[in-house]
């Protein structure tokens, strides 16, 4: 299938759904060479079969099951991806989570634990994918994209580690940039936080509703997301594009509003 990314290759963390699902299709779609992993094998098949439908052939996508946040985890996804395609272009650091407190408390009175596993999925794995692709990224003078929604603590870290790594390896021909999304219907309250897919709609559609939240008058979908990393990641659009945090949100960090309906939503306790 010819494409903007022909003969690149891409490891996509996190894409066994979501934003990170979308954007390894959209890559294959457009002629790259797609790993993808996660840790739901369920969700892993049924994208599998998704690319396939898209006519792409198995030589073109590797799926591997994988733990993000373990060196062996890492090893395995890197490892494997270029023992299948001789090379790596594009790391798209997309996997995350917003880690809910085994006792229910939430705000400054959650568990250090807690804390802990936030910072591993959203920052410690982030740097240290980074740091095992930069070799292989410098030989095809290619790219790194970091994908955070708010998780506040972790966003700020991830931002200038963005700006921080981006100065680091320019040098050597990979730029780093980072895409923010805002409130994106990526099914992750119904995985992560235990809502129904009911409760998900019915949040998604009074948050769009509220334009004190979010401007545009309507929540993100997946795809936006995935569009602005394919934007990034191609060289003829944005060669000049390094070091930046791109705002994806319909307008949200434009207005203060957002807070004062949120909060109380984000977090079940129950």
């Amino acid at each position: 299938m010819s494409g903007r990314f022909n003969g690149k290759v891409a490891i996509v963390t996190g894409s066994s759904n979501g934003i990170g699902k979308e954007t390894a299709l959209l890559f294959a779609k457009e002629g790259a060479k797609v790993t993808v992993t996660g840790r739901n094998l369920e969700r892993l098949e049924a994208l599998k079969q998704q690319i396939l439908d898209l006519n792409i052939p198995e030589s073109n996508f590797l799926v591997v099951p994988a733990d993000i946040t373990t060196p062996s985890g890492q090893d395995e996804l890197i490892g494997k991806t270029l023992e299948k395609f001789g090379r790596l272009d594009i790391l798209v650091n997309n996997a995350g989570a917003s880690i809910r407190d085994s006792e229910g408390r939430t705000g400054v009175s959650m568990g250090i634990d807690s804390y802990e596993k936030t910072m591993k999925i959203n920052v410690q794995s982030v740097i240290e994918m980074t740091q095992k692709s930069r070799p292989h990224l410098a030989k095809t003078h290619g790219a790194i994209w970091t994908v955070l929604a708010y998780y506040p603590m972790a966003k700020a870290a991830i931002d200038q580690y963005t700006r921080t790594a981006a100065i680091d390896l320019i040098g050597e021909g990979i730029r780093v940039n980072a895409v923010n999304p805002g409130f994106i219907k990526t099914g992750f309250h119904e995985s992560e936080l235990g809502w129904t897919p009911e409760e998900a709609k019915k949040f998604y559609e009074n948050m769009g509703a509220n334009r004190s939240a979010i401007p545009c008058g309507f929540a993100g979908r997946p795809e936006h997301i995935a569009e602005a990393i394919a934007f990034l990641a191609d060289h003829k659009t944005s060669e000049f594009i390094v070091g930046q945090n791109i705002v994806v949100d319909g307008g949200t960090t434009m207005v203060l509003g957002v807070h004062a309906g949120v909060n109380d939503s984000l977090v079940r306790t129950e």
